[in-house]
């Protein structure tokens, strides 16, 4: 007997069919044209009206703002469906999903009401504003301020690395609107800056190794004037534990994310050995690619687990600081040791741009230094663990 993928993971008949129609985009649409778009340097618009039309901009809004309300372990597993095809397309969804869910956890009603609808077809598309020039994983030292005037907010500072930044037209962005408090974080907040408001503006590009079709921008907050309402939650203060609760969401979409490139690396290698052929026979036959095989077919199955499990825990409402960086880490880790596998059985062609596995190759990287670095997740898993924090995940005997 036969037993289906989506059988194995509790998905029920209406997610099955949303992850089975993301799956036939991304055959039908994506893989055959990926090796065309990489070398063209215009953004997919057709890909992108497609996955708006798919609802994919609305994985993380309920369905009364007109969004699909999937429960976190299908958004993983339609992340992981994307990013089987082409990664850029993931990373349109990831932090805008992320912005979403900030909203609609921990936003006022009216922020809920007008932003979470057009977010969902894809009319507003979110960014995250976190890295500042000094202050990258420890977010607390960020030197952007938000100061209350005359109702509004006058912001003032710069944000790096800003995925999506140049086409997102909703910034949601770390600010201290009160920058003398003690200790830090009790001053830090999360405003909802509109792009276009007074002030706002687009900086350097940066150009990276890979992803040349998501931008990656400064933005500039030059005394930027932004309405008191944009204040998330409507109460200062929270912005941190605001933030750390929806970057859980993140991180998981980037575990999902490297499952999926190190599925479409495993899939590359087993179809090149499969045509290969070196002393007589399909160089899968020699037992050295084959150990090879089983090691990353292992490590990719264990991965996705993991994922799935720190989806799993996050919806149910538990702690999921922990779990979800344990995904992170160790998808994005195993990511990168299944995509250098595949190049080695590849040899010398895995070195060359006509073969996936060389786009494969530069992707990998990001997973493991984006959306907190992997020693930053490293620490954040000893310290819960020290703490006793999420004990039933370790499973330690008494």
């Amino acid at each position: 007997m036969t037993i289906e993928a989506d059988s194995l993971s509790g998905f029920d008949a209406a997610e099955t069919a949303i992850i089975d129609a993301v799956r036939r985009f991304v055959a039908r649409d994506v893989r055959p044209n990926v090796a065309r778009l990489e070398r063209e340097s215009r953004c997919p618009d057709e890909l992108v009206a497609t996955m708006r039309e798919l609802g994919l901009f609305g994985l993380a809004i309920a369905e009364a703002h007109g969004g699909l309300g999937l429960r976190l372990p299908v958004f993983a597993a339609v992340m992981e469906e994307l990013a089987k095809g082409w990664t850029s397309l993931a990373a349109y969804v990831n932090s805008h999903s992320t912005v979403a869910y900030a909203i609609a956890r921990h936003g006022t009603d009216a922020q809920r009401s007008h932003y979470l609808s057009r977010m969902a077809t894809g009319e507003i598309r979110g960014a995250l504003c976190l890295t500042e020039p000094g202050a990258g994983s420890d977010l607390q030292s960020i030197a952007t301020t938000a100061l209350a005037r005359d109702g509004s907010f006058v912001v003032k500072g710069s944000k790096f690395f800003v995925t999506n930044g140049a086409r997102a037209s909703l910034l949601l962005t770390l600010v201290k609107t009160d920058p003398a408090a003690e200790p830090a974080k009790n001053g830090i907040s999360l405003l909802l800056v509109d792009k276009d408001a007074p002030g706002v503006s687009v900086g350097s590009t940066f150009h990276k190794m890979a992803y040349a079709h998501v931008d990656t921008v400064e933005i500039l907050l030059n005394e930027a004037i932004v309405s008191g309402s944009a204040l998330v939650g409507g109460i200062a203060g929270r912005g941190l534990q605001q933030l750390f609760d929806s970057l859980e969401v993140g991180r998981i979409a980037i575990a999902a994310s490297a499952v999926g490139l190190a599925a479409d690396a495993l899939g590359e290698a087993k179809r090149y050995a499969a045509g290969r052929n070196a002393f007589g026979v399909t160089i899968d036959q020699h037992q050295a690619v084959q150990l090879r095989l089983a090691e990353m077919a292992t490590k990719l199955v264990a991965a996705r687990l993991m994922t799935r499990e720190a989806a799993r825990v996050k919806a149910s409402g538990a702690r999921a600081d922990m779990i979800s960086g344990m995904a992170k880490l160790f998808a994005s880790e195993t990511c990168s040791e299944i995509v250098a596998d595949a190049l080695r059985i590849h040899g010398g062609y895995g070195y060359i741009s006509e073969f996936p596995v060389e786009r494969l190759y530069r992707e990998a990287p990001l997973y493991i230094v984006g959306e907190g670095t992997n020693d930053i997740q490293k620490l954040v898993i000893a310290r819960r663990m020290l703490e006793g924090h999420e004990a039933a995940i370790l499973g330690l005997p008494q």
